[in-house]
Protein backbone atom coordinates (compact mmCIF):
# COMPACT_ATOMS: atom_id res chain seq x y z
CA UNK A 1 0.00 0.00 0.00
CA UNK A 2 3.45 2.23 1.00
CA UNK A 3 4.22 1.56 -2.52
CA UNK A 4 1.57 2.45 -4.22
CA UNK A 5 1.09 5.62 -2.45
CA UNK A 6 4.95 6.48 -3.48
CA UNK A 7 4.46 5.80 -6.94
CA UNK A 8 0.95 7.52 -7.62
CA UNK A 9 3.08 10.36 -5.59
CA UNK A 10 5.90 9.98 -7.81
CA UNK A 11 3.79 9.53 -11.20
CA UNK A 12 1.84 12.61 -10.28
CA UNK A 13 4.58 14.65 -9.45
CA UNK A 14 6.78 13.66 -12.54
CA UNK A 15 3.66 14.25 -15.09
CA UNK A 16 2.51 17.90 -13.00
CA UNK A 17 6.04 19.03 -13.70
CA UNK A 18 6.31 18.27 -17.23
CA UNK A 19 4.68 21.33 -17.90
CA UNK A 20 7.99 23.71 -16.28
CA UNK A 21 10.07 21.88 -18.54
CA UNK A 22 10.98 23.62 -21.96
CA UNK A 23 11.87 21.08 -24.52
CA UNK A 24 13.62 21.93 -28.15
CA UNK A 25 14.10 25.35 -28.53
CA UNK A 26 14.29 28.33 -25.30
CA UNK A 27 12.26 31.11 -27.38
CA UNK A 28 10.19 33.80 -25.39
CA UNK A 29 6.71 34.74 -26.60
CA UNK A 30 6.34 38.33 -26.91
CA UNK A 31 3.04 39.65 -27.07
CA UNK A 32 2.57 42.21 -29.68
CA UNK A 33 0.77 45.32 -28.82
CA UNK A 34 1.14 47.84 -31.07
CA UNK A 35 -1.42 50.39 -32.61
CA UNK A 36 -1.56 50.69 -35.95
CA UNK A 37 -2.33 53.90 -38.01
CA UNK A 38 -4.66 53.51 -40.64
CA UNK A 39 -4.67 56.90 -41.93
CA UNK A 40 -1.27 57.21 -42.95
CA UNK A 41 1.17 55.10 -44.88
CA UNK A 42 4.57 54.01 -44.80
CA UNK A 43 5.56 55.12 -48.30
CA UNK A 44 3.29 57.64 -50.58
CA UNK A 45 1.55 56.23 -53.72
CA UNK A 46 4.54 57.26 -56.18
CA UNK A 47 5.59 57.67 -59.98
CA UNK A 48 8.13 56.10 -62.13
CA UNK A 49 9.96 59.01 -61.67
CA UNK A 50 10.12 59.37 -58.04
CA UNK A 51 11.53 56.05 -57.54
CA UNK A 52 15.02 57.53 -57.20
CA UNK A 53 13.82 59.68 -53.97
CA UNK A 54 14.50 57.73 -50.62
CA UNK A 55 13.09 60.17 -48.10
CA UNK A 56 9.30 59.94 -47.14
CA UNK A 57 8.68 63.67 -47.47
CA UNK A 58 10.16 64.01 -50.98
CA UNK A 59 8.68 61.09 -52.21
CA UNK A 60 5.18 62.67 -51.52
CA UNK A 61 5.86 65.83 -52.89
CA UNK A 62 7.12 64.14 -56.02
CA UNK A 63 3.90 62.37 -56.08
CA UNK A 64 2.00 65.20 -55.39
CA UNK A 65 4.18 67.68 -58.11
CA UNK A 66 3.64 65.08 -60.60
CA UNK A 67 0.27 64.45 -60.10
CA UNK A 68 -0.75 68.04 -60.22
CA UNK A 69 1.65 68.50 -63.44
CA UNK A 70 0.04 65.82 -65.24
CA UNK A 71 -3.50 67.05 -64.80
CA UNK A 72 -2.58 70.66 -65.42
CA UNK A 73 -0.99 69.66 -68.63
CA UNK A 74 -4.04 68.02 -70.33
CA UNK A 75 -6.18 70.81 -68.93
CA UNK A 76 -4.23 73.33 -70.47
CA UNK A 77 -4.58 71.97 -74.09
CA UNK A 78 -8.23 72.57 -73.96
CA UNK A 79 -9.73 76.14 -74.77
CA UNK A 80 -12.66 77.39 -72.50
CA UNK A 81 -14.40 80.10 -73.18
CA UNK A 82 -16.54 82.14 -70.53
CA UNK A 83 -18.61 85.04 -70.08
CA UNK A 84 -17.34 86.43 -67.02
CA UNK A 85 -14.22 85.62 -65.05
CA UNK A 86 -14.31 82.64 -63.39
CA UNK A 87 -11.60 82.04 -59.80
CA UNK A 88 -12.65 79.08 -57.92
CA UNK A 89 -10.89 76.35 -56.76
CA UNK A 90 -12.38 72.44 -58.17
CA UNK A 91 -11.42 69.49 -55.63
CA UNK A 92 -11.27 66.06 -57.57
CA UNK A 93 -11.31 62.86 -55.40
CA UNK A 94 -9.24 60.21 -56.22
CA UNK A 95 -8.64 56.23 -55.41
CA UNK A 96 -5.40 54.68 -56.15
CA UNK A 97 -5.94 50.85 -55.56
CA UNK A 98 -3.39 48.29 -54.54
CA UNK A 99 -2.35 47.36 -58.26
CA UNK A 100 -1.82 51.04 -58.76
CA UNK A 101 -5.09 51.54 -60.99
CA UNK A 102 -6.37 55.10 -60.25
CA UNK A 103 -10.02 56.11 -59.85
CA UNK A 104 -12.40 59.05 -60.01
CA UNK A 105 -14.21 59.53 -57.24
CA UNK A 106 -15.75 62.57 -57.13
CA UNK A 107 -15.51 66.38 -58.62
CA UNK A 108 -16.29 68.70 -56.03
CA UNK A 109 -17.33 72.25 -57.65
CA UNK A 110 -19.68 74.98 -57.63
CA UNK A 111 -22.83 75.71 -59.20
CA UNK A 112 -21.07 78.38 -60.85
CA UNK A 113 -18.47 75.95 -62.21
CA UNK A 114 -20.54 73.61 -63.30
CA UNK A 115 -22.91 76.06 -65.50
CA UNK A 116 -20.05 77.98 -66.74
CA UNK A 117 -17.69 74.89 -67.25
CA UNK A 118 -20.16 72.13 -68.10
CA UNK A 119 -17.59 69.68 -69.99
CA UNK A 120 -15.26 70.65 -67.26
CA UNK A 121 -16.14 67.49 -65.26
CA UNK A 122 -15.60 65.11 -68.63
CA UNK A 123 -11.99 66.97 -69.82
CA UNK A 124 -10.84 66.21 -65.93
CA UNK A 125 -11.69 62.43 -66.19
CA UNK A 126 -10.22 62.50 -69.37
CA UNK A 127 -6.68 63.76 -67.61
CA UNK A 128 -6.94 61.48 -64.92
CA UNK A 129 -7.37 58.74 -67.49
CA UNK A 130 -4.47 59.81 -69.15
CA UNK A 131 -2.03 59.63 -65.75
CA UNK A 132 1.00 57.06 -66.39
CA UNK A 133 1.16 54.19 -64.21
CA UNK A 134 1.08 54.64 -60.23
CA UNK A 135 2.98 52.49 -57.70
CA UNK A 136 0.22 51.98 -54.99
CA UNK A 137 1.13 53.12 -51.24
CA UNK A 138 2.97 50.74 -48.93
CA UNK A 139 1.55 50.36 -45.83
CA UNK A 140 3.79 47.28 -43.43
CA UNK A 141 5.16 46.07 -46.59
CA UNK A 142 1.68 45.47 -48.39
CA UNK A 143 0.32 47.63 -50.87
CA UNK A 144 -2.83 49.35 -50.41
CA UNK A 145 -5.87 51.89 -51.38
CA UNK A 146 -5.56 55.42 -50.97
CA UNK A 147 -7.96 58.56 -50.97
CA UNK A 148 -6.17 61.50 -52.91
CA UNK A 149 -8.50 64.66 -52.56
CA UNK A 150 -6.28 66.91 -55.73
CA UNK A 151 -7.66 70.96 -55.90
CA UNK A 152 -7.36 72.17 -58.82
CA UNK A 153 -7.54 76.09 -59.23
CA UNK A 154 -9.56 77.50 -62.52
CA UNK A 155 -8.85 80.77 -63.43
CA UNK A 156 -10.41 82.42 -66.47
CA UNK A 157 -10.83 85.92 -67.58
CA UNK A 158 -13.55 86.97 -70.20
Amino acid sequence: MVFRTVFLMLFIAVFASCTNFSFGTNKQIQALDTIVNFSSVDTSPSFKVCDSLIAKEEKSNCFRNTIHNKIGEELLKHEFAVDKAVSEIVFVDLVIDSKGTILLKDIESSEAIKNSLPQLDSIILLSVNKIPKIYPAIKRGIPVTTKYRLPILIELKE
